[in-house]
């Protein structure tokens, strides 16, 4: 009984991904067209990010070793 009940809510659980495009509630509208554009964005194109949001990684890694430079200021503790 308890692997039926586990089966189902497993199924009932993956059955609520939804399918549809998005849509604003009743109400409510999409923002208006930016000052200058001709058309108004649509609710996919408005959900991706702006390249500032999330940049790539831009940091070179290294792959190799190096010797270090001798740094006057790396104390041993008092």
């Amino acid at each position: 009984m308890k692997k039926l009940a586990i089966v189902l809510s497993v199924l009932g659980l993956a059955a609520c991904g939804q399918q549809a495009q998005l849509q604003p509630v009743a109400p409510q509208t999409l923002p208006p067209a930016p000052y200058g554009a001709e058309t108004r964005p649509e609710a996919d194109e408005l959900l991706q990010l702006d390249p500032l949001a999330a940049p790539e990684r831009s940091v070179e890694l290294r792959t190799r070793s190096e010797e270090r430079e001798d740094d006057p200021f790396d104390l041993p503790p008092e």
